[in-house]
């Protein structure tokens, strides 16, 4: 391990002191790339630090970090927070105004800074009910304190010895970030994790992925606030890679194609609506161009590594490569040397079809509460196995509980559970942090996760159901975007399900069925609608047991969305809110199943 990087600001400075980069991050500012060089970055994090000194804040003060897109500022405050010793506690944007309120209050965060005037407006509503002292915004707004008020205030260098020192007694082993897990139920917990926790992790997932540190170009646009993320801008420092800054989610699309990144780390949901929309797209083809590309995505699906599928294969793969999965790569800028996939379960047709495509998808694992590499997987030294997140990563020691669940110990554990003692020591027994995901290791080392233990569940007739296993199957076909499997101390396991509504009108006018498509309930009303999907949920069904069958399912017109509080920010379903929301579809499929 590097010896001169202990905490979280150290990246920065060492970059700084060994390999100053002139594009460090890059911002779009109108039609042109905007660059920040590591000098001007340290400059702007050390004035910021002498504001926030000049502002009253001391070691271990909490500040609360919201911004709408990634953007330089961010990382600038990160290193000005976390330098003298403060507590960086970054939230979701498109969380509420009261969930704002407990996340601030249950944190004790005395500044929030904001991106934007729309956060502003939501933290505005709330900030007379917390402890507060300030709302700082980036952009300029009307009223608010902004960021160049902060750059002027930590103009005068004066104070720059205090900041040296504060920076200088920062111990690895001090408090870096509380970081609020977005929740597929109850209530969000303050994740404490250490410059220690973080930092190694880094490490020994910069050995697990196979770049050399170079001149390589990579585009951050999952939430910074999410682990995932954050993990990854350290990295990119770490490696002196040029960070690019997305403008939005929908212009991604065209942020890739100018930036040619070679490296992106992805969430399951993002790589399923990619696919979704190139499948689309070679649906509309005609002749001879739409054979050869059902022909590739067959082949594609067809693919297995290490070239276990012989010479033939591998042949036929090149063609398809050369005429079709070559436009694929050129629509993610046509430099990715491969994905990094975390957060939740991926399809592993999906990883199948990027990889044949020479568009290679390493499957990893991890938590907030594990800093979050716990395993991953790699194609060097046989390190490859799909349906798997991969073999351990060094250090980390795994082992499985009677019960299944997944245990972790190493030095990525948490600290606990911020103001929870109790459900910390539920949590970390005996040093072993209790994961609550089943899983099993095979023989050569791999770990594949089952379900999460808490979304197990029983039938009346005493057979356990794994969801997540059965909702990953269904959203293979291309009529269903969302699934949710219910049936808990009922007969037989059913589906609450949100169709692709995009493929649905598309299959609508090729079909040239009577239906209003403007009208999402016209659609999932439609007999033959209703039908067709039904014709998806017999073909998944083949590859599930008598017990785990879906007997029945229910469509849902409203798609499912982090804004209508149905997806966590991580776009994973929220399994509480959709049984609130749709209780009188769960209870109509039932009275007709019983």
């Amino acid at each position: 391990m590097n010896t001169e990087i202990t905490r979280l600001f150290d990246f920065a400075y060492q970059q700084l002191a060994t390999n100053p980069q002139a594009k460090c991050f890059n911002t779009k500012v109108g039609n042109k790339w905007i660059p920040t060089s590591t000098k001007q970055y340290l400059e702007q994090a050390n004035t910021i630090s002498r504001a926030l000194l000049r502002l009253g804040i001391k070691p271990n003060d909490k500040i609360a970090i919201v911004t709408s897109t990634n953007r330089v500022e961010w990382s600038v405050l990160d290193v000005a927070v976390l330098q003298i010793g403060a507590v960086n506690v970054p939230l979701y944007p498109t969380i509420s105004s009261s969930d704002y309120q407990y996340i601030i209050n249950h944190s004790d965060a005395v500044l929030c800074f904001v991106s934007d005037e729309e956060l502003v407006r939501k933290v505005s509503i709330i900030k007379d009910k917390t402890q507060l002292k300030d709302l700082y915004s980036f952009d300029f707004v009307e009223g608010i304190s902004s960021w160049s008020s902060l750059l002027e205030l930590g103009a005068n260098t004066s104070n720059q010895v205090e900041v040296d020192e504060l920076k200088k007694n920062v111990s690895p082993l001090n408090l870096a970030t509380i970081i609020y897990t977005s929740g597929t139920t109850g209530t969000p917990k303050g994740v404490m994790l250490s410059h220690k926790n973080i930092v190694e992790n880094a490490f020994v997932s910069a050995n697990a992925l196979n770049f050399d540190p170079g001149n390589y170009r990579v585009l951050s646009y999952l939430p910074i606030c999410h682990i995932f993320e954050r993990f990854a801008l350290y990295y990119y420092q770490f490696m002196g890679f040029e960070i690019y800054y997305a403008e939005s989610i929908d212009k991604l699309g065209d942020n890739l194609k100018e930036v040619k990144p070679h490296f992106i780390p992805v969430v399951p949901r993002l790589l399923e609506k990619i696919y979704d929309k190139i499948v689309d797209k070679g649906s509309n083809l005609k002749g001879l161009k739409r054979i050869l590309f059902f022909w590739s995505l067959n082949l594609g699906k067809k693919y297995r590594p290490y070239h276990e599928n012989g010479w033939w294969y591998h042949f036929q793969l090149k063609i398809a490569n050369k005429l079709v999965f070559s436009k694929w790569r050129e629509a993610l800028g046509g430099k990715i040397k491969f994905l990094v996939s975390g957060s939740a379960p991926l399809q592993p047709i999906l990883i199948k079809v990027f990889t044949a495509a020479n568009i290679p998808v390493f499957e990893g694992y991890g938590m907030t509460e594990t800093s979050p590499g716990i395993s991953i997987n790699d194609f060097r030294n046989g390190g490859f196995k799909i349906g798997t997140v991969g073999r351990i990563l060094k250090d980390i020691e795994v082992k499985i509980a009677s019960d299944g669940e997944i245990l972790v110990k190493g030095s990525n554990v948490m600290m606990g559970y911020f103001k929870e003692e109790v459900l910390t020591k539920q949590t970390i027994i005996n040093g072993y942090l209790h994961t609550g995901d089943i899983g099993e290791l095979d023989s050569d080392g791999f770990l594949k996760i089952t379900d999460r233990k808490k979304e197990m569940f029983k039938t009346s007739g005493g057979k356990y159901i794994a969801p997540a296993v059965l909702e990953s199957k269904l959203k293979e076909s291309r009529f269903i975007e969302q699934a949710m499997v219910i049936g808990e101390s009922e007969k037989m396991p059913a589906a609450i399900i949100q169709p692709h509504f995009e493929f649905l009108v598309e299959w609508v006018k090729r079909k040239k069925l009577d239906i209003d498509i403007s009208s999402n309930e016209a659609i999932i009303s439609n007999k033959k609608v209703i039908k067709r999907i039904g014709k998806e949920i017999v073909f998944a069904n083949t590859n599930f047991g008598n017990w785990e069958k879906i007997k029945d399912f229910e469509l849902t017109s409203e798609v499912w969305s982090i804004e209508n509080g149905l997806l966590t920010p991580t776009m994973k379903i929220k399994r509480k809110a959709i049984i609130q929301k749709y209780k009188h579809l769960h209870d109509k499929i039932y009275q007709k199943i019983n």
